[in-house]
């Protein structure tokens, strides 16, 4: 989202927050929080293997749920509201598209409804777009593994669901890619990302330009009785640009999940297992 003046062509992307430290995962700070106060047990029940050992696996779960959720079709509905100094509601950015496949099986995304923007304050840039389709519903993959630095921070309840916390940030930052910090929570039985909470990163400031990026919550439900699909993104926030700040709110769903048919097969990952339980000779 850039930022809108009149005496700058190109101003920059508008954002939420800087990005989320380790110390404040359990507690973001500020007025804008809409998130409950998250309570981490770092000393629940002992863990059936060691933390390394629980990223591998869940990482390569999330490789296969990747692959999987490129086997479907369904609805994305993006919300971007520029709210004015009371909260009220100025503009908004709105489009509607379905992600489906062509009949040669090639998957495009097909806008269905999108008004022009009524955005004042701010308005979409390309890393916009691209944390929309990439990061706000961030899939954490063996194949990511490199990039990133991932600490243990407990257990915790969330509904029925028992889950392992952990902290993520990018090792470091190639100019270019974007990157997601900030906490995941893995659901202990599927060892699958069911909820994100954090931010894009880098944000981007420059002479002619500033690009800050959203603190933002994504939830995942169990779409087809075994992975877990993101389903809400969410983000109450003020922007600080150095002209004045400026607050946004936004959403995203995704719904209408369905299966498209494909040829691809996918491997399930290894349940998990004490360490000293021998396992059965690969093939």
């Amino acid at each position: 989202m850039k930022r809108s003046t009149r005496l700058l062509a190109m101003a920059g992307a508008a954002a939420l927050l800087a990005a989320v430290p380790v110390a404040q995962a359990q507690a973001p700070p500020g007025p804008d929080r809409s998130l409950e106060k998250v309570k981490i047990d770092p000393n629940g029940a002992p863990l059936p293997v060691p933390v390394t050992e629980i990223i591998r696996q869940f990482a390569a779960k999330e490789s296969e749920f990747r692959v999987a959720r490129g086997e479907y079709t369904y609805t994305q509905t993006v919300l971007v509201e520029d709210l004015g100094s009371y909260g009220d509601k100025i503009g908004e950015y709105r489009v509607v598209s379905d992600i489906v496949f062509t009949p040669e099986g090639k998957r495009y995304e097909k806008i269905t409804y999108a008004p022009p923007s009524s955005l004042q304050s701010f308005s979409m840039s390309p890393e916009d777009e691209q944390d929309i389709a990439n990061l706000f519903p961030f899939v954490l993959g063996t194949e990511d593994l490199p990039k990133y630095d991932l600490e243990y921070l407990g257990r915790q309840q969330i509904d029925e669901i028992g889950t392992y916390v952990f902290s993520i940030r990018p090792k470091k930052m190639v100019p270019g890619q974007r990157y997601f910090q900030g906490t995941v929570w893995v659901d202990d039985r599927d060892l699958q990302i069911v909820k994100t909470f954090g931010k894009s990163v880098p944000d981007l400031r420059k002479k002619d330009r500033e690009d800050l990026f959203p603190q933002f919550e994504t939830w995942r439900e169990q779409i087809d009785g075994k992975y877990w699909f993101p389903t809400l993104t969410r983000a109450l926030d003020t922007l600080h640009f150095t002209s004045g700040d400026k607050r946004i709110k936004i959403s995203v769903r995704y719904t209408n999940y369905k299966r498209f048919k494909s040829t691809t097969r996918i491997i399930s990952a290894e349940p998990l297992k004490p360490p000293d339980e021998k396992k059965p000779p690969q093939r």
